[in-house]
């Protein structure tokens, strides 16, 4: 979970999820309390009911005119149903006609009852009372007089409340965070706008970062802007000092190239001198561009578009090497581009290219796509460079990174392309690998700070 608004709302919508089930869960306990109050209530109110009116039975104990009795007792399984029983008279009222139900067994003076029991697949509540009239005629020693009341309403009316009262706090919860993100939005706003400068920085849309932030932000805004400004500063007093050490350097070496050079066809040691001028020169040129290479994507850096450059590599290379029956296919994914300096993409490319038409027989291939980097959401360049000649051998893979290394001294060259190459990989944190390619020659595998745009 790397967004800190999603952070947020989960830290606090856990806990208000869980205040919300103990509230529901005491309101359910208090309105489950409540219910069975009002059910003792009304079976005490119907029991009284039903004392007060029973009367002695011609028979022996005593009946219950339905006359000032609730009307449901006479109304088949109407939901509530009463019983008067003594030791030798049970009056039921009509609504048990049909019923099964087992009022419990009979009670001495004084006793109560209270019990729940299942009838018809109907959960009932039943109290019992035993009693005995001090004047009774039939001088029965207890009477039992029982209620029983469906539990349907009750429980329909339960869970009738548990619904909505889950509705009111799943809404209310849901306001609450809805509410708590439109704050967070306001709030992390400047968090979002610092985050997409620097990203327009890195694509090289932006140089530097805006103003405005809030207190808590405008340090870190100007901090990074002068890390920028500082940045680039030294990039480029760097590279114009090493310039100016290379135009230094060069004079001297011609100055002492032309001296030698009439007497080079004459003279062995002269010709010796010249070659070696000639082996300074080289080797400035590369430590120079070794050491003006950026070394990583600096802030600020627009992409660098790979399709642009190789197809341009190509058609120069198809002129340079117009007398062989050259093939450069170039197959390049849509949106590919290195993450750095253009020139040392240029040179880097241009150095792997170039070698290879140098070797070929007539085919080289040029594949570039954009991978996933894996941890962090980067993206690495993978470009290889192929072609269809002899090969490295296996033994001379590792060689031919090497400055001034040559595996073969009858074609023109110094030994230094494929090393600068390998610099140029080491200084953006790449990696590269020689090995065979399906084409015969060899092949040239890299991976580079990249991303696909578009």
């Amino acid at each position: 979970m790397h967004s800190l608004s999603r952070r947020l709302l989960v830290s606090v919508a856990v806990p208000l999820a869980l205040f919300f089930g103990v509230m529901m869960l005491v309101l359910d306990t208090g309105f489950r309390a409540l219910s069975e109050r009002s059910l003792h209530e009304l079976l005490d109110a119907q029991i009284v009911t039903l004392i007060a009116a029973a009367e002695p039975a011609p028979s022996g104990g005593y009946d219950a005119p339905l006359k000032g009795l609730d009307t449901r007792l006479a109304t088949p399984d109407s939901g509530l149903y009463a019983q008067i029983r003594s030791n030798s008279h049970t009056w039921r009222s009509p609504s048990t006609v049909g019923v099964p139900i087992d009022f419990g067994p009979p009670l001495a003076q004084g006793q109560r009852q209270f019990s729940y029991a299942m009838v018809a697949h109907t959960r009932v509540a039943i109290e019992s009372r035993g009693i005995s009239f001090e004047d009774d005629p039939t001088r029965a020693q207890a009477l039992t007089f029982s209620v029983a009341v469906s539990l349907t309403p009750y429980e329909e009316q339960l869970w009738l409340f548990r619904s909505r009262m889950l509705g009111w706090f799943s809404g209310l919860m849901l306001l609450l965070l809805l509410s708590l993100a439109a704050l967070l939005r306001r709030v992390l706003a400047p968090l979002r706008r610092l985050e997409r400068e620097i990203h327009e920085v890195e694509e090289g849309r932006s140089e530097m970062l805006g103003a405005g932030y809030p207190r808590e932000l405008s340090g870190v805004a100007s901090h990074l802007n002068t890390l920028l400004v500082g940045e680039r500063k030294r990039v480029a007093r760097y590279r114009d000092t090493l310039g100016n050490l290379a135009h230094g350097l060069k004079t001297p070496l011609a100055v002492m190239r032309s001296a030698v050079s009439a007497d080079a066809a004459s003279d062995a040691a002269a010709r010796t001198i010249g070659t070696e001028i000639d082996r300074m020169t080289d080797i400035i040129e590369h430590q120079l561009k070794r050491a003006a290479a950026s070394g990583g994507a600096l802030l600020g850096q627009a992409p660098v578009g790979v399709a642009a450059v190789a197809s341009d590599l190509r058609s120069a290379l198809l002129k340079v090497y117009s007398r062989k029956d050259l093939s450069i296919e170039l197959a390049i994914q849509e949106g590919s581009h290195f993450i750095g300096d253009r020139g040392d993409f240029v040179e880097l490319l241009g150095n792997l290219m170039d070698n290879a038409c140098k070797w070929c027989r007539e085919k080289v291939r040029v594949s570039v796509t954009v991978e996933d980097g894996g941890a962090g959401g980067r993206e690495n360049l993978a470009l290889v460079v192929e072609d269809d000649g002899k090969g490295i051998a296996r033994q001379d893979r590792d060689k031919v990174l090497e400055r001034g290394v040559r595996t073969d001294e009858k074609v023109p060259g110094h030994g230094l392309g494929l090393a600068m190459v390998h610099d140029t990989v080491d200084l953006y944190g790449g990696k590269l690998v020689v090995d065979a390619s399906a084409l015969g020659g060899a092949r040239f595998s890299l991976r580079l700070p990249g991303k696909r745009l578009g």
